[in-house]
């Protein structure tokens, strides 16, 4: 997969960007201290509260503020198998709905305007037209899905004082999840009134799967909560792809997700979809359609200079001159003042710039 800017600041310049009291808060967990330090940076200037409470920790430990549900309570639960498939159904079910809700079969619970909090920058529209995704959306899209993880924690995150949440208890219960067991069940009644809320919103992104018990019901975390601490970097490991294009630029990709395809459909003509594989082409007619969404990027430039190898310019046509002296010295005035478009020395023609037509005026008046 192609390496791609990314899209908006680190989670760390979030972080370094809070107010002291409330890095005073944040770092009152020694499960942030650990996330933090996990970070390889040159050098640290240490926060007061996180030397205290990182010394703490080394010397005696920690524990998580809640222990997961033995197997009598819960009886079976899903296989890491399982619940890694059901995190990325519904990470890509998420991303469908971010980027084009009439492809999803079943949308999620988010309010309207946090899904625009969420399309914020990713999205751009026009007076009157359907929003459409925008260079940083599809960058956004080629990117790896823990920064892709990351892009939407730092904007839930930073949208969280608008629905009355204080952004430090977000992410220290963010921060205090990766360090819960992948797999394990914990029970709800162990979580803030806070915790509740984002919960709810976490299973939506594929991070938790919530189950209902006789007397409990619990959260299990996934894969894509437990990496959470070590994906704090927007950095990640590139992956093979899965997209093949011949010469003639006939697309084979071998893929049963429809995000992937509808990623296709941005840059190409998704002809038919089969199980496991969807056919399309890369068209002048389909590049000319991502170009105009406003997307630009490297990995579909082949016809971006072709399509703009035309330029209309105002101009006005000079002929009929009654010398080639006089023809030749109006041709070297706009060659030297930049005015001169084209010129045909056999017939005596040449094109100006509208721009500089008084200029040219002036000077075939001097001329005569």
């Amino acid at each position: 997969m192609p390496q791609v800017m990314v899209v908006a600041r680190n989670f760390m310049d979030m972080v370094a960007a809070l107010p002291a009291a409330k890095l005073d808060m944040l770092y009152d967990s020694a499960f942030i201290c650990e996330a933090v330090l996990r970070r390889k940076e040159v050098s640290y200037k240490m926060n007061n509260k996180f030397q205290a409470n990182m010394q703490k920790y080394l010397v005696s430990g920690g524990c998580l503020p809640r222990e997961p549900l033995p197997f009598s309570v819960t009886g079976r639960l899903p296989t890491l198998v399982e619940l890694e498939n059901y995190a990325l159904d519904q990470w890509e079910c998420f991303l469908l709905q971010l980027i084009n809700s009439s492809q999803v079969e079943k949308g999620t619970t988010f309010s309207s305007s946090m899904m625009k909090t969420f399309q914020r920058g990713l999205l751009s529209s026009r007076d009157g037209e359907a929003a459409k995704l925008s260079e940083n959306g599809f960058q956004f899209l080629l990117m790896e899905t823990n920064a892709q993880l990351w892009y939407i924690m730092r904007e839930y995150i930073s949208s969280a004082e608008e629905r009355g949440v204080d952004p430090t208890d977000l992410i220290s219960f963010l921060l205090e999840l990766s360090f819960h067991t992948q797999g394990a069940a914990y029970s709800l009644s162990t979580l803030t009134e806070v915790q509740r809320v984002a919960i709810m919103d976490l299973m939506e992104l594929g991070l938790v799967k919530l189950q209902q018990g006789r007397k409990d019901s619990w959260f299990i975390p996934t894969k894509l909560a437990t990496n959470l601490s070590s994906s704090l970097s927007d950095s990640a490991a590139s992956k093979e792809g899965i997209v093949v294009v011949e010469t003639n630029f006939r697309l084979y990709a071998y893929s049963a997700s429809k995000l992937h395809c509808e990623i296709l459909r941005l840059f190409s003509r998704v002809e038919y979809q089969l199980p496991n594989l969807i056919v399309g082409a890369i068209t002048k007619e389909s590049l000319y359609g991502a170009f105009d969404n406003g997307i630009t990027a490297e990995q579909i430039r082949l016809w971006e200079n072709d399509r703009n190898r035309v330029e209309m310019v105002l101009s006005h046509v000079y002929e009929d001159f009654p010398s080639k002296d006089m023809f030749e010295q109006c041709c070297d005035h706009a060659r030297d003042n930049g005015y001169l478009l084209w010129e045909d020395a056999k017939k005596m023609r040449l094109i100006v710039n509208a721009e500089f037509h008084q200029e040219m005026r002036e000077f075939l008046r001097r001329q005569r």
